[in-house]
């Protein structure tokens, strides 16, 4: 078997890069030498067949949507349509985040109907079984190959926090007020501490890699400590993790296994930036996947708007990868219109940062738009819009759905005001 990285670097270009290359306009050659360096990864299980998107340097910021049945409200039907819509408004990827329900069953629904890239969080199901207490590392690799052979492209593990990341947070003379909140870092935090062992991710790292460069399952290291509340951002076990995070990503290329680095979480404005360069630096490269960053603790029910607002300057700073973040957020599940609220946010957050990153073909986009607004070209603007449908259904619910003005101004329109100027000039 072969992943994507040790075929890159063996001067293959495989089908996938060619078709990440033709999606982003650029030579295929670029893209080959790129996922040779681990600075970009197309993750993508040997078992399933969809058309390849890739992340990382120089490309069109992606976006994820989590969707997941719980122990509360575990619906298949439900979750299908969550990722029916996710995909319809333009994630590239979707998490099965499930811990209620029939867990393998729920998966491999998702996975067969999916058209986009799959990740999980192993140690949810293992969480559904068993208390932490009981974990080990055979129970949980166990799972890890299951859901490696159901083809799960990618998965969160958070193998950064161990005996002595733990020790680095729980020693910080500012206690945070938010603690860890992360679910499977916590299920680990909370192993390490009653059992004494360490975490079965990072002392059998080299197994984990095993496994993944078998099916070429991309590692997703996740930020088990990442800040929960704006006070808790950049603090010593936030760092501390990263640190870890950054060994353990030169241990996977080493094995031919392409990784990314998940990051925070809730972020003051003024931090989004040091934090993407630290990891750049500490992390080698590697794409940088974010939960956010929510700039605010304060709007519950809005919180994909104090996220795309931290999206949009984190990608302009360099972040590849944008998760979702819907209005349910810190309240319930997110429904199927949650999810579409929350994949167009991110989508327009994703966007404002390849405007700045001077990805190919973004500000030409807003150009195109631009000139159609000039035109008073209305189907084009639908056609151009990040949501054509809303974009068209208010105009056409609008007093004036028939007519070349919008109820803003009618005859007062500026647009057409100034093309009629300089018709008698």
């Amino acid at each position: 078997m072969a992943t994507q990285l040790s075929r890159a670097r063996n001067g293959e270009i495989t089908e996938e890069i060619k078709q990440v290359a033709a999606d982003e306009g650029y030579e295929p050659e670029y893209i080959r030498e790129q996922v040779a360096l681990g600075n970009i990864v197309i993750p993508k299980n040997n078992h399933r067949s969809f058309r390849a998107v890739g992340i990382g340097k120089g490309l069109r910021t992606k976006v994820n949507a989590n969707i997941g049945a719980s122990s509360l409200r575990n619906l298949e039907k439900e979750e299908l349509k969550k990722l029916e819509t996710a995909v319809l408004y333009g994630a590239e990827s979707v998490m099965d985040l499930s811990t209620g329900g029939d867990l393998d069953e729920i998966r491999c629904k998702i996975i067969e109907n999916s058209p986009v890239m799959i990740g999980t969080v192993p140690i949810y199901e293992l969480a559904t079984k068993y208390d932490y207490q009981e974990f080990n590392g055979e129970l949980l690799f166990e799972v890890i190959e299951k859901q490696a052979k159901q083809g799960v492209d990618f998965i969160t593990v958070h193998c950064g926090i161990n005996k002595r990341t733990l020790t680095v947070m729980d020693s910080n003379p500012s206690p945070r007020i938010a603690g860890i909140v992360s679910r499977g870092g916590s299920l680990l935090a909370a192993y390490i501490s009653s059992t004494g062992n360490e975490n079965p991710l990072y002392e059998q790292f080299d197994r984990l890699c095993a496994i993944c460069f078998e099916h070429d399952v991309t590692l997703s290291l996740g930020d088990g400590f990442r800040p929960g509340a704006l006070a808790d951002a950049s603090d010593s076990g936030q760092i501390a993790e990263l640190m870890v995070l950054g060994e353990l990503t030169m241990r996977a290329r080493e094995m031919g296994v392409q990784v990314m680095i998940e990051g925070p979480g809730h972020v003051p404005l003024d931090q989004i930036e040091s934090n993407v360069v630290l990891e750049k630096r500490l992390c080698h490269g590697a794409p940088f996947y974010v939960l956010g960053p929510l700039v605010t603790d304060v709007a519950p029910g809005y919180d994909h708007i104090t996220s795309a607002i931290g999206g949009a300057m984190a990608a302009a700073f360099g972040v590849d990868f944008l998760c979702y973040v819907t209005p349910a957020e810190h309240l319930r599940l997110p429904d199927v219109h949650d999810v579409r609220e929350g994949v167009i946010a991110s989508k327009i957050a994703a966007h404002a940062g390849d405007i700045v990153k001077k990805v190919p073909g973004a500000f030409e986009w807003d150009k195109a738009m631009s000139r159609a607004r000039k035109k008073l070209d209305w189907e084009a603007m639908f056609s151009l819009a990040i949501d054509p449908v809303k974009a068209r259904s208010y105009k056409m619910e609008s007093e004036a759905s028939s007519e070349d003005v919008c109820t803003m101004c009618g005859k007062l329109c500026a647009v057409r005001t100034d093309s009629e100027r300089k018709k008698h000039k």
